[in-house]
């Protein structure tokens, strides 16, 4: 699908924690530095009407999936919902990419059914950076749509992972991590150990630069660019990178309230303490795709602010721009004959049980 030109984005307006007042401020934002750029804002018309931009068009839309709306009702019962109304625009190719704060398993479970799985892709998985100590991001995938994982899953996730990242990040060859409890090559359960297998395999016919295992410390020392595991395993993780940022603020502000000397110290702290706030900041990494599917969609934090959800958008745009969904589909297709060994092998296994 090549992008409409001039970039357009498709907005859920309405879904987050905090919805038009958010969103449409992000969006003010946004389209200020982004002059090659089209924004359709989709939402309840009478919460739009504020907005006025030659650059953007309002898309009227009478349902809102709310962040606690159950599966069913998101995806069967509000067929005319901002969020899906906005996925549908991709579809129809008036959107190159989609972007919701919304309900993370809505927004999966919608996108999956309008715009369908890629050939090649069994699930599509969600990726997103982490801060790391390099002062960039790690990439990250799953953080979150599947908790069962095959070995299988895992290689499709580090392909289209790397994808990502030589789109967004200019890197050609992205190294690749397999998250571990160890290093070395026969640590692990047996999905993970056959994972490795096929990740070593795929980087000796030259589909991935894999860098082998690695540890959870090495996510934020970026000793890969790219760290591969199951969605249970990547969503603690990014839980834990959320609150680094938290963590420090909370520092700071309990020091300053102290005695004379703990405020002292905590003066001189200050700038070495803030500046290691604003890296691992999670509103700079904010925007993760949802890759494997036949179109581009972003999924922005629901307690995003307007500079977090700038960030969002800002990731879509590029996504688009940098027509992600061809890079993708031309690594999956030149990894076909391992991915289709690696499925036939395990076949043969149960047949054989």
């Amino acid at each position: 699908m090549t992008p409409p030109t001039p970039i357009t984005v498709a907005v859920d307006c309405m879904g987050g924690d905090h919805g038009p007042r958010v969103t449409l401020a992000a969006c003010r934002r946004f389209l200020s530095t982004h002059p090659d750029a089209r924004l359709l804002l989709v939402g309840r018309s009478e919460a739009l009407t504020g907005f006025t931009d030659p650059r953007a068009e309002v898309v009227a839309a009478s349902e809102v999936v709310e962040m606690d709306d159950p599966l069913d009702v998101a995806l069967r019962k509000k067929k005319d919902s901002s969020m899906r109304v906005a996925i549908e625009l991709v579809r129809d190719g008036k959107a190159g990419a989609a972007v919701s704060a919304g309900n993370t398993g809505a927004l999966m479970a919608i996108a999956r059914y309008v715009l369908k799985t890629m050939d090649g892709i069994d699930r599509p998985a969600i990726a997103g950076q982490m801060p790391n100590f390099k002062g960039g991001g790690t990439t990250m995938l799953d953080l979150g749509a599947n908790v069962d994982c095959t070995p299988e899953h895992l290689l499709q996730f580090a392909v289209m992972g790397s994808a990502l990242v030589s789109v967004l990040q200019n890197k050609d060859q992205p190294s690749v991590g397999l998250l571990n409890i160890g290093e070395e090559a026969i640590k692990g359960n047996e999905i993970i150990k056959k994972a490795g297998e096929l990740l070593r395999s795929a980087a000796s016919s030259g589909d991935l630069n894999f860098h082998g295992n690695v540890e959870g410390n090495d996510i934020f020392k970026g000793t890969v660019d790219i760290v591969v595991c199951d969605g249970f395993v990547g969503n603690v993780a990014l839980k834990a990178s959320e609150g680094l940022a938290s963590m420090v603020v909370g520092f700071l502000k309990a020091e300053f309230s102290r005695s004379i000397f703990t405020k002292i110290a905590a003066f001189f702290a200050y700038p070495v303490l803030s500046a290691f706030k604003n890296r691992v900041d999670h509103r700079r990494y904010n925007g993760a795709a949802l890759l494997g599917l036949r179109g581009l969609v972003f999924k922005s934090h629901g307690s995003a602010d307007e500079i977090a959800f700038e960030t969002a958008l800002a990731r879509a745009y590029d996504a688009s721009r940098n027509q992600l969904l061809d890079r993708v589909r031309e690594r999956i297709a030149h990894a076909a004959p391992l991915l289709r060994g690696s499925l036939g092998e395990r076949a043969e296994q149960v047949n054989s049980v």
